[in-house]
C-alpha cells in the first residue's frame, strides 16, 4: 500500500461495512466513522506482481508495530486496480498517525522506498476520504474476518440533489428490509478525492455464490416496495448522474491485520 494511505488512515466498504476501535480490536466491529481509501490503478498484466510486491507492506507495518490495520482487495469485475481500506475515528486520529509513522525513521525509509519501487506496476493512485451514514445504511455488520468478496458501489449525484438522493436511499432501505431482512450494507458520503457529490456503498458475501441471492434480493424488493415508496425509487433517474457497481477480492496477502486475526483462519489469512 502506498505511504500515503497510512498518512490517511481508514474497509465500504463495499458495506465494507466499517472499521472502528481498530488498535484495540482489529478490524471494527460497528461501521467506522471515517474511511479512507487508496486506489491503485494496475499496469495490465502486472496484478499478479503487484499482488506479491505489496506483501512488503504490510510486512513493514507489522516489524513497526504500527496500529493501523488495512483491508486490500482486488479487483474482479472494471478496471484492474487495487483498493486498500483503512479505518479512523477521527481527522485528529489521522494526525496522530501521521505524526508516529513521521517519528519512525526506519518505517518512513522503507515507504519511501516501497513506494518509489511499486512506481513499476501501477500507473495511478487516488486517495479518497468518506464519512459513515448510518443513518442510510442496513443491517447488522457483518464479521470483516469471514468476508471475503466485496461489492462497492458508486452514486454519483447531480449538484444540488443530495437531499433528494437521501430519500430515495431510505425508501430503497424501507423495502429492502422487508424483501430481504438479513440484507447488510453499508454507505459513505465522499469528502475529498472524488468530484463530489458521490456516495459509496459496500457490502461483503463469504461466498461469491452469495452474489446469486443478491439478485433475487433486488427483484423481491419491487415487489415489496409501497405505491409510495416506488414514486420515490422513480426519482433515482432524475439524481444520479452516474452508477458503477464492482466485485472485488479480500486479498489477506496484501492486508495488514492483527495476529487475533490470522487466527480466526489461518489457512485464508496466512496462505503458504
Amino acid at each position: 500500500m502506498k505511504q500515503s494511505s497510512l498518512y490517511l488512515g481508514i474497509l465500504a466498504g463495499l458495506a465494507l461495512g466499517g472499521f472502528v476501535h481498530t488498535r484495540a480490536q482489529g478490524l471494527p466491529k460497528t461501521q467506522p466513522k471515517i474511511v479512507t481509501i487508496v486506489r491503485e490503478h494496475i499496469k495490465v498484466g502486472r496484478a499478479a506482481d503487484h499482488g506479491k510486491f505489496e506483501a512488503a507492506y504490510p510486512a513493514a507495518y507489522e516489524k513497526a508495530k504500527s496500529p493501523d490495520y488495512y483491508l486490500a482487495m482486488t479487483s474482479l469485475t472494471g478496471p484492474s486496480e487495487a483498493w486498500y481500506v483503512v479505518p479512523n475515528e477521527s481527522y485528529a486520529a489521522i494526525g496522530e498517525t501521521m505524526k508516529r509513522d513521521a517519528n519512525d525513521p526506519v518505517l518512513s525509509a522503507e515507504l519511501d522506498r516501497l513506494a518509489l519501487a511499486d512506481a513499476e506496476y501501477i500507473t495511478a493512485v487516488e486517495t479518497i476520504r468518506a464519512i459513515a451514514r448510518p443513518d442510510l445504511s442496513v443491517g447488522t455488520f457483518p464479521d470483516l474476518s469471514s468476508a471475503r468478496f466485496f461489492e462497492i458501489s458508486t452514486f454519483r449525484i447531480r449538484p444540488g440533489r443530495e437531499e433528494v438522493f437521501e430519500e430515495v436511499a431510505k425508501a430503497y432501505a424501507s423495502a429492502m428490509k422487508r424483501a430481504a431482512p438479513k440484507a447488510s450494507y453499508r454507505v459513505y458520503e465522499v469528502l475529498v478525492g472524488m468530484p463530489q457529490p458521490t456516495f459509496l456503498i459496500f457490502s461483503s458475501v463469504e461466498s461469491y455464490g452469495e452474489f446469486d441471492q443478491r439478485v433475487l434480493d433486488r427483484k423481491e424488493l419491487i415487489k415489496k416496495a409501497t405505491p409510495e415508496e416506488m414514486t420515490m425509487l422513480k426519482k433515482f433517474n432524475e439524481v444520479a448522474e452516474r452508477v458503477e457497481s464492482n466485485h472485488f477480492r479480500l486479498d489477506p496477502v496484501q492486508s495488514y491485520v492483527s495476529k487475533e486475526t490470522r487466527q480466526t483462519d489461518p489457512e485464508f489469512w496466512m496462505p503458504k
